[in-house]
C-alpha cells in the first residue's frame, strides 16, 4: 500500500520575518575584488544596488569529541582583499551576500505589507542565482565551488502585545518554557536568552534554536528574535544533493518551530495543518 507523505505544518501568517538559503565551500583561489564588478554586472538589472561587507567567518559544524569543549572569539586578520558584497534589489527584500567562500541568498521583510513567499519560492530562485554564479565562475575560468556546507536560516519577529505582554508571560509563546521557579523569591525576569541545539539524524547537520528580546530597528517595537539555524554537509556539490539537503534543513526548521512555540501561538499565525 503506497503510504501518504506526512504535510509540513502550515500557517497563514507565520511571523517569519528574514530567511536565508546559503553555501559555503572552499576558498576561490583566484577570485578577487575585480570579480565582484565583473559578476555584479551579470546581475545589475535585477539587483541594482551593491554594499561591501565584513566577511563571515566560517561556522561549520564538527561532531568529534571534543565538541563540547568551550569556544572562545578569536581575533582572525584577514588579507586586505577578504570582503562580502551584497547585491540587493530595489525594494530590498532580497539580496545576494558574495565572498570567496560562501554564497547566501535572504529575503527580509521591509514593509508591513511584505509577504513571506514561501519556500517553495525561495528555493527555485536560490537554484537560478548560484548556476548564474557557476555559469560567471566558468566563464571567468574559475574552478568550480567545492560546497561542504548548506544552511537554512529562518528568522522571526514575534512582536510584544501579540500574544504576550511581558516576560513572565514567555510560557504563553514557547511550548519548552514554563517560567515556574521552586520558590517565591525572584522577581518577574526582566530579559530572556534561550539558545538549544539539537542533533540532526546520522549527524546530516544540526539545528541551532536562539531567542533573545530585541528592539526591531524598522518601527522600534519590542519583540522577541526567535531565530533557526540548520546547518550541515550535503553528499556532494551536485545540485541534486545540494537540493536534497536545503528540503531537509527546511523540514527542521518548520518542525522545530513548531514543536518549540505553542498552540495558543498556532492559533494566532492561522496554523491550517
Amino acid at each position: 500500500m503506497a503510504q501518504t507523505k506526512h504535510k509540513f505544518p502550515e500557517f497563514n501568517h507565520p511571523p517569519v520575518y528574514e530567511t536565508v538559503l546559503g553555501l559555503h565551500f572552499s576558498p576561490l583561489k583566484v577570485f578577487s575584488i575585480p570579480h565582484f564588478g565583473l559578476y555584479w554586472a551579470k546581475i545589475r538589472d535585477e539587483y541594482p544596488q551593491q554594499e561591501l561587507r565584513p566577511p563571515l567567518s566560517p561556522a561549520i559544524e564538527q561532531f568529534e569529541s571534543n565538541l563540547w569543549k568551550e569556544t572562545r572569539p578569536k581575533v582572525e586578520f584577514l588579507p586586505m582583499s577578504e570582503v562580502r558584497c551584497w547585491f540587493v534589489r530595489t525594494d530590498g527584500t532580497r539580496l545576494l551576500q558574495v565572498q570567496r567562500d560562501n554564497f547566501l541568498q535572504n529575503w527580509r521583510k521591509i514593509q508591513d505589507t511584505d509577504v513571506y513567499p514561501h519556500y517553495a519560492n525561495l528555493k527555485p530562485q536560490f537554484f537560478k542565482e548560484w548556476q548564474t554564479f557557476c555559469n560567471f565562475l566558468e566563464e571567468e575560468k574559475i574552478e568550480i565551488p567545492v560546497v561542504n556546507q548548506c544552511e537554512v536560516t529562518y528568522i522571526n519577529h514575534i512582536d510584544m502585545g501579540q500574544g504576550w505582554k511581558s516576560y513572565n508571560e514567555l510560557s504563553k509563546v514557547l511550548a519548552c518554557w514554563s517560567g515556574q521557579c521552586s520558590g517565591d523569591f525572584l522577581p518577574d525576569p526582566e530579559s530572556i536568552n534561550i539558545n538549544s541545539r539539537y542533533l540532526l539524524p546520522d549527524k546530516k547537520g544540526r539545528l541551532h534554536i536562539s531567542l533573545q528580546p530585541a528592539i526591531r530597528r524598522r518601527d522600534a517595537k519590542e519583540i522577541l528574535r526567535l531565530s533557526l539555524t540548520v546547518r550541515g554537509k550535503p553528499e556532494s556539490s551536485n545540485w541534486d544533493h545540494i537540493s536534497k539537503w536545503l528540503d531537509l534543513g527546511h523540514e527542521w526548521i518548520v518542525r522545530g518551530f513548531t514543536d518549540i512555540t505553542t498552540k495558543q501561538m498556532h492559533d494566532l499565525w492561522g496554523r491550517t495543518l
